[in-house]
């Protein structure tokens, strides 16, 4: 016999989880549009600081690829030092760490007097924006319901791009009036804004406090969140010959061949985002296009990431985000190769909108794929890897496209360059073993029984 005051309690505790799970992509998504902001932002300006040595001094191409790849440096370490310690101290603290980090470094890099000083700048936030991108992804694997995991992460990522439009947007309405210092302070607004909403709104993982054994704090979480207890190892799963390892150790234990394979996935997939990111306007210039041209162009492309991942993610919650990640590494092939083609500016616009859901739009669903292949302890530093050891790839983007440049390497002949890139990371993609990936629906505790500790073991 179910009784009345269950009944509500369940209504009660599942108003409070959609609450929750809404706060929670909400805070993720707008700290990781600071990401794409800081991605683009600096494509945004980087032509001006070539062409004006007034601004930082004599830059060349290839010393501006240089400086592109700083952050990307950072965001390495950054994401790889989430990855060490976010299974071992939490979801929430590192996340309200690395906002401010990110935020401070945004102001730093908007007050420096020469381009040493700029790259030094941009390393320290990278450091933040590593820290962000590691952990959005294992808090929101954390809080999004069952069947939606993907969307919710797609949702979360797709501030990336959304950040880029902002970027573009905002380099297109306001770079002649507060010209590209006033672009990074605005960058550094979530130190005013953001920070002080997450303090207040973002939760700790329940699921992360029951797998450290603090279950009274994942009661009282649980409680003011909605989110049942995930159930807890039986007697004998805890004294199995192989016992849970948490962080790196459990990751390199028991995912090593898949581990390594998202690494070169998220790797040749962030080499194309930050190419891209950083020479697409200029790029666009040499074919002949005026500045707010080229602009657009980086705006038409962040702008197709949204809409793209966003209704890939969907299939991918149905068919799984294998065949889904494999499929936009095509779409990005065949569309930046298009972009070498002499076609009516509208036609390049739809073409560019499109190789957006092939470049960042698939790192959106890369993200998704590793966020649920994990189980909770190992799920930061699943993710911090796929970040972090991926941003080689990224790091090389900037630095690749401005060698290219330098050495005077022919527009078209650039574009076939990244989009063979997209044809690897597709190959690398369908190696990935399926038979690891399982959908996270661990049987949890009901609303109910939370003062009932339950012992089932968990599936993975």
């Amino acid at each position: 016999m179910v009784l009345a005051h269950d009944v509500d309690r369940d209504r009660v505790q599942a108003r409070r989880r959609r609450a929750t799970v809404a706060w929670v992509v909400g805070i993720c998504g707008a700290a990781l549009m600071f990401d794409g902001y800081d991605l683009v932002v600096y494509g945004t300006v980087v032509s001006t600081l070539i062409r004006d040595p007034s601004q930082l001094g004599k830059i060349s191409p290839a010393q501006a690829g240089a400086l592109g790849s700083y952050a990307l440096i950072g965001v390495m370490v950054g994401a790889l030092i989430a990855g060490s310690v976010g299974d071992m101290v939490g979801r929430r603290r590192l996340m309200l760490m690395n906002l401010g980090w990110f935020s401070i470094g945004m102001a730093f890099t908007a007050m420096v007097p020469n381009p040493g000083l700029f790259g030094l700048g941009r390393f320290l936030t990278g450091i933040g924006i590593g820290g962000l991108v590691a952990t959005a992804g294992a808090i929101v694997a954390e809080f999004a319901p069952p069947g939606k995991k993907n969307l919710c992460n797609a949702i979360v990522y797709s501030g990336v791009p959304l950040g880029g439009v902002l970027a573009s947007m905002l380099g297109l309405l306001l770079m002649q009036q507060i010209g590209w210092r006033g672009l990074f302070w605005i960058g550094a607004a979530p130190l005013v804004t953001l920070l002080p909403l997450a303090m207040f709104k973002l939760p700790e993982s329940v699921a992360w406090l029951a797998s450290r054994g603090r279950m009274e704090d994942a009661r009282r979480w649980s409680e003011r969140t909605g989110l049942p207890i995930p159930a807890q190892p039986t007697a004998a799963d805890r004294t199995a010959p192989k016992p849970a390892r948490v962080g790196f150790a459990g990751l390199f234990r028991d995912y090593t061949v898949p581990t390594l394979l998202f690494g070169f996935i998220s790797g040749s997939c962030l080499l194309l985002v930050y190419a891209l990111g950083t020479w697409l306007p200029y790029l666009m210039r040499l074919r002949g296009f005026g500045p707010q041209s080229s602009l657009m162009f980086l705006l038409v492309l962040n702008a197709g990431a949204v809409l793209g991942a966003l209704g890939a993610s969907r299939v991918a919650d149905r068919f799984g985000p294998k065949p889904v990640v494999a499929t936009s590494f095509l779409i990005g092939a065949l569309t930046i190769a298009g972009l070498t083609l002499k076609v009516p500016t509208i036609v390049l616009l739809i073409i560019v909108a499109i190789a957006g859901l092939g470049t960042s739009g698939t790192q959106v669903l890369i993200f998704g794929f590793v966020s649920n292949y994990y189980r909770t302890m190992v799920r930061a530093a699943g993710v911090a890897w796929a970040a972090g050891f991926g941003r080689l790839g990224g790091i090389g983007g900037p630095l690749i496209g401005g060698l290219l440049i330098g050495a005077g390497i022919a527009v078209q002949t650039n574009f076939y360059i990244f989009a063979g890139v997209a044809l690897i990371g597709l190959v690398i993609t369908l190696l990935v073993p399926v038979k690891e990936y399982r959908a996270q629906t661990a049987p949890h505790v009901p609303a109910q029984a939370l003062s009932t500790p339950v012992r089932r073991p968990v599936t993975y």
